[in-house]
């Protein structure tokens, strides 16, 4: 059985493979209803209109039907961005002690001067 981390831990190649497979999917079903005349299609026009078409078709599929998986991508995401704050702040609270302290170095020195 998998751990909750590790659902997550490639939670945008999932959500992005599964996203690809629904436009496919729709782009298959349009071509094929667009080769046997259902969809009215003649020339490049036409095969752009069919991509179209498929792309329209799959976003609100893919809204509705990767909803969880999205969820999952934006707590990574989101995640990722947390940590990499907090190391940010870090580091900068770091760098500001170092010069504190070198400041303070400094003015005692001064003052026995």
């Amino acid at each position: 059985m998998s751990s909750p981390v590790s659902n997550k831990s490639h939670a945008t190649l999932r959500y992005t493979s599964m996203r690809v497979s629904i436009f496919l999917g729709c782009l298959l079903v349009a071509l094929l209803l667009g080769h046997f005349k259902v969809i009215p299609v003649t020339g490049q026009a036409g095969v752009v209109f069919l991509f179209l078409l498929a792309a329209v078709v799959s976003a609100p599929l893919s809204y509705v039907l990767l909803s969880r998986q999205r969820d999952d991508m934006s707590a990574q995401i989101s995640g990722k961005v947390t940590g990499i704050r907090n190391r940010t702040a870090e580091r900068i609270a770091a760098q500001n002690a170092e010069e504190d302290a070198a400041d303070d170095a400094a003015r005692a020195a001064a003052l026995q001067n």
